[in-house]
């Protein structure tokens, strides 16, 4: 599976979605050479490891520094979404983010709670 290079990260939010564990990183440092402004780790039920990954990544030179990808991580591959500045932001992230995640999930019938 591709997945993001974590080398430390800070925890900004979670959220119980179904049998799922969503967690949201920030400040985060990377050994793959990515930007990343957000990673949104997606855990089942007790597994160790997360399965799925939604990633606000800089865009860098093929768009502006204010720009970030949206990318999913899967076991069998890696898309990019769409690019726009707005992920840049964290609730515009966790908003795309939890319903991309409900889709690829088939969620339709869980709404996602934060975590204290």
């Amino acid at each position: 599976m591709n997945k993001p290079g974590i080398l430390t990260a800070i925890p900004k939010r979670r959220y119980k979605y179904g049998e799922f564990t969503v967690v949201v990183l920030g400040d985060i440092e990377s050994s793959d050479g990515i930007d990343y402004r957000y990673i949104m780790a997606v855990v089942k039920g007790a597994d160790t490891e997360p399965g799925l990954y939604v990633t606000a990544e800089r865009a860098g030179r093929m768009g502006r520094q204010s720009d970030y990808t949206m990318r999913i991580l899967m076991r069998d591959g890696a898309e990019a979404i769409a690019t726009s500045p707005a992920w840049g932001e964290l609730d515009a992230f966790v908003q795309e983010g939890l319903e991309i995640v409900g889709k690829v999930l088939d969620l339709s019938d869980e709404v996602p709670y934060q975590l204290r």
